[in-house]
């Protein structure tokens, strides 16, 4: 086991404690949702402070699927900002976004937390809005993640919506233009094929996003996330074993996939639930422009499909040598 120094430079060891608070979004908040009601209810006189959350909740119930609640002060934390260092993570755009369209824009791969969408798109981390001025952006994840108590204000405070026709076309047909939803396209099957050496993308028969693209009018916009697989190791599940097969039985039982996976500790670089410190270049392609069409064909759609499939390739070929990724690495669409 090879451990840690003990002469690490103090910034590492702040990024290494923000990361560790950056996971607890993701298993943290969903434990408060449960303990905090219980603890205010059985443990303290404050029981009435539960009542009136679930007045507000319900109150608020639709906001998610409305355009959501973000606080810029929020997605600007200094906490976003060292987690990115960590890293460290970059977004890189290689065209402009006018903020006169709106833009559906398909993040690849999804790896096993999505590490590079969450701080370019969710956060201020990578400087988004000085990258892409005039552009609001949302990030669609699960439904279950906005539905959680406290769980929900911290993902409506970074911009998150359900991934829900509802919720995604809310923000592409209003009369103001510049709004950028995007979507992990791969979602939580792409997840089991989260490797390294794995460029297996889940997006062959994923063709709802074309439509609504088509439906609302809204240009398509590829981006790759390179670095964003290398972050964790996970437990050969190759397709047709028996340990993908049960992990298939469950996602279809809670909407998400388990990968078995380890990353580095903290205070060793071989074993432990952080993910490597492993560059991540959040990749932003030219925008693929689309007219609205209320009806569209399955013709249109297939078409649309696969002019997207074409331009993510050409976006991952143009910029592969650059992040470690040999010249005859190719993408593949499954």
């Amino acid at each position: 086991m090879y451990l840690a120094p003990l002469n690490v430079p103090l910034h590492r060891r702040i990024e290494t404690f923000c990361v560790l608070l950056f996971l607890s979004k993701f298993f943290g908040t969903a434990l408060l949702s449960v303990l905090v009601p219980v603890y205010l209810i059985f443990f303290t006189p404050h029981w009435w402070l539960v009542g009136l959350y679930i007045v507000w909740y319900l109150y608020d119930y639709d906001t998610p699927y409305q355009g959501s609640r973000p606080y810029e002060w929020f997605r600007n934390l200094s906490l976003w900002t060292k987690t990115a260092e960590y890293f460290p993570a970059k977004l890189i755009k290689t065209s402009e976004l006018s903020p006169k369209h709106n833009y559906i824009v398909g993040s690849h791969p999804h790896g096993i937390m999505s590490c590079g969408i969450i701080l370019s798109w969710a956060t201020g981390a990578t400087g988004f809005t000085d990258i892409f001025p005039g552009i609001s952006r949302r990030l669609v994840t699960l439904d279950i993640n906005l539905l959680l108590p406290i769980r929900r204000e911290f993902c409506m405070w970074m911009g998150f919506i359900p991934a829900s026709r509802e919720a995604i076309t809310h923000n592409l047909n209003g009369e103001t233009k510049g709004n950028a939803v995007a979507i992990v396209i791969g979602g939580a099957e792409e997840a089991l094929d989260s490797n390294a050496d794995n460029f297996n993308l889940t997006l062959k028969n994923r063709k709802g996003f074309v439509r609504i693209a088509l439906e609302t009018g809204s240009h398509l916009v590829p981006l790759y996330n390179f670095g964003e697989t290398s972050l964790y190791t996970q437990i050969s599940n190759n397709r047709g074993s028996l340990l993908r097969a049960l992990q298939h039985a469950f996602k279809r039982i809670c909407k998400f996939s388990p990968p078995i996976i380890h990353g580095r500790g903290i205070f060793n670089y071989c074993f432990g639930f952080m993910p490597y410190r492993v560059p991540i270049a959040t990749v932003v392609g030219a925008p693929i422009v689309v007219d609205k069409v209320e009806n569209p064909t399955t013709e249109q759609i297939d078409a649309l499909h696969k002019k997207y499939c074409e331009a993510l390739t050409q976006l991952f070929d143009t910029h592969k040598t650059k992040y470690g990724i040999t010249k005859e690495t190719k993408l593949n669409f499954v």
